[in-house]
């Protein structure tokens, strides 16, 4: 995996994916003590940056892969990317989701075209349901984050945080990422070690669900005790890839734990300041950013809004943190 995957993946992505934005408030820049700089991949197609990665996986496909099909699991976003690329491509598409996964991102990946199987994700193990149906189907398995396709879509995110970056002067700050497995932060980090050098990504994660923070302490890889419970359901995995998480020892800094009102706050705070949709995974970024001020040195931090499908109920909750 390396920084020329990243460079060829933007390539084919280039008029698909979206350039999202950088956005700023100074009223937020006054909650962090700081200037935060938000990247709003919740702006991005399908919601959320797993576009990227979903593009860039299929379309490096074969053309008889195509015809027969991809096969992807996920909690949601990276599922709604899977499926776009695949209905652009002219691919069928099986997608594997937990049964508790939030109805609008069920919804709307069975409304891009793909089949959806749910399953229970306490009792049953989604990498072998994927492998399984793959091999029966003779599916192309794109996995969620372990995959270099994946994390090289995912690493465009950073290639345009350091051009952007650059651009507006900030040469040294930490970028937080919402992190699950590890495919976006880790190709963050690759991106910013090759155009941006001072610039470190680091993880954002939420509170019993911080397998890649306590990986990055330990230096191997831990594993959650639970695989569900958590309003931020778009980064919740079981642990680190084995791809992802040598990147991420080797270029990021430490994880930040936030708790799921501080994701609830920041939900509302992107709202009501930058007038974006943040689903509470995709805010975790952000809440560490705005609340966990003693994590960071320097005058800038630099957040990715991951994404932003989320449930009406959910995201009236985070509103509720304004009153």
């Amino acid at each position: 995996m390396n920084i020329d995957m990243i460079r060829a993946a933007a390539t084919r992505i280039k008029g698909h994916a979206r350039r999202t934005p950088i956005l700023t408030s100074p009223f937020l820049d006054d909650i962090a003590g700081r200037r935060v700089f938000v990247k709003a991949e919740c702006l991005q197609h399908t919601g959320s940056f797993k576009f990227r990665g979903g593009w860039a996986s299929v379309s490096a496909l074969s053309d008889n892969a195509l015809k027969t099909g991809v096969i992807a699991f996920s909690s949601g976003n990276h599922a709604q990317g899977v499926a776009f690329a695949a209905r652009e491509h002219g691919a069928p598409a099986v997608i594997i989701m937990p049964a508790d996964a939030p109805v609008v991102k069920i919804e709307n990946t069975r409304a891009l075209g793909a089949e959806v199987i749910l399953y229970d994700r306490e009792t049953e193990d989604r990498d072998e349901i994927g492998e399984r149906l793959s091999a029966e189907r003779n599916l192309t398995l794109i996995k969620p984050f372990d995959a270099e396709m994946t994390i090289a879509g995912q690493g465009t995110v950073g290639l345009e945080i350091a051009e952007d970056m650059t651009a507006l002067g900030v040469t040294q700050a930490d970028v937080m990422v919402c992190c699950g497995g590890g495919g976006l932060t880790s190709g963050i980090a690759l991106a910013l070690a090759a155009d941006a050098p001072g610039l470190r990504a680091r993880p954002a994660e939420p509170e019993g669900f911080d397998d890649v923070t306590r990986s990055l302490q330990s230096g191997k890889i831990e594993r959650n005790a639970r695989q569900s419970g958590s309003l931020c359901d778009a980064i919740i995995t079981p642990q680190p890839g084995n791809l992802t998480f040598p990147i991420m020892q080797r270029l990021c800094g430490p994880g930040v734990v936030v708790t799921e009102h501080e994701c609830l706050r920041a939900m509302a705070l992107a709202f009501e300041r930058l007038r974006i949709v943040v689903e509470p995974g995709g805010a975790a970024a952000l809440a560490a950013a705005l609340f966990h001020p003693d994590e960071f040195t320097g005058d800038a931090v630099i957040a990715v809004a991951t994404g932003g499908n989320v449930d009406a109920a959910v995201f009236a909750k985070a509103l509720e943190t304004l009153a």
